[in-house]
């Protein structure tokens, strides 16, 4: 999770930096990380807090009427305005362009800064559905098309996996709400998607516990027979044959699904829905549809 100085935060909300501390100040809606220099740090949650009670101020509400319903109510309503209302936005093409020529000059310095720059101006959140969701593709169709290397396909990956898990790392570890198991099956090694699905879940307040690639069903199953979870999620990126996805369906069916709720996403599973809901399992066709099941546990 990202931080930022008062006047990023500003720009971000749309509030004035007077009325961030005024809000701070009389009514303790957020308490700001001091940085080793004590500049005010503010986390991508006080960004939704605050851009939910700007659009409640703009509709008439008092500002302390509103926080008299205390943060954490404040905040589990932004995190579902945010849900209702979020459309991913449109990747940043030129960005991606410019990352992709870096990646074909083998310019690692020039990459690697553009890629940091682009992280630092914007929401975590947002820089994933405009930077590197989108990156992680571009980078996948170059390669594909013989003009990335595999190794090159492998040192960009692992560069948009670092981001997200330094994302993940920025949260602070808790002892409340849902457990949600994530993981990707066997011989299933691409686990962008299934960090990407980490951080939506522990951005909503869940405990989880992210398991990575190449993880055998039975294996996974031992691992919830004793954590128990509130759901299991699992990630697949390439599929190939129906009886393939099939098989998957009914071993996850089997040894999981007794368990605890399952769900599945990712390019591989959208051509076979219906063989896994037969079994019981959600599929996730998107993150909004992720974060709409994610709500759900909490309730």
């Amino acid at each position: 999770m990202q931080k930022y100085r008062i006047h990023r935060f500003s720009k971000l909300t749309g509030l004035s930096p007077h009325v961030i501390r005024a809000w701070e100040r009389r009514y303790g809606l957020v308490t700001p990380i001091r940085g080793n220099n004590r500049y005010r740090l503010y986390t991508d949650d006080d960004v939704v807090l605050f851009r939910y009670l700007k659009s409640q101020v703009d509709q008439g509400m008092a500002i302390g009427e509103l926080s008299e319903q205390g943060r954490d109510n404040l905040q589990e309503r932004a995190r579902r305005v945010f849900v209702d209302t979020y459309h991913e936005p449109p990747p940043s093409e030129r960005l991606l362009i410019e990352l992709s020529q870096a990646l074909e000059e083998n310019d690692r310095a020039g990459f690697e800064r553009k890629l940091n720059g682009s992280l630092a101006v914007i929401p975590f959140e947002e820089a994933l559905h405009r930077c590197l969701l989108p990156l992680q593709e571009r980078v996948g169709q170059l390669w594909h098309d013989g003009r990335l290397g595999i190794g090159q396909e492998h040192y960009a990956s692992n560069q948009i996996k670092q981001k997200i898990f330094s994302a993940l790392n920025q949260f602070q570890t808790s002892d409340e709400g849902p457990v949600v198991v994530i993981a990707c099956p066997a011989n299933e090694w691409h686990e962008v998607a299934a960090m990407t699905a980490a951080y939506v879940c522990r951005a909503r307040g869940c405990r989880v516990h992210y398991l990575g690639a190449n993880l055998p069903i039975p294996e996974l199953a031992a691992y919830c027979q004793r954590n128990r979870p509130a759901c299991v999620l699992l990630s697949v990126t390439i599929m190939g044959s129906s009886d393939e996805a099939r098989a998957l369906a009914q071993e996850v069916a089997g040894a999981i699904v007794p368990l605890s709720p399952v769900g599945i996403g990712g390019q591989g599973i959208q051509a076979h829905t219906e063989v896994f809901l037969q079994e019981n399992i959600i599929v996730f066709q998107d993150l909004n549809a992720l974060d709409r099941f994610v709500f759900s546990l909490k309730r």
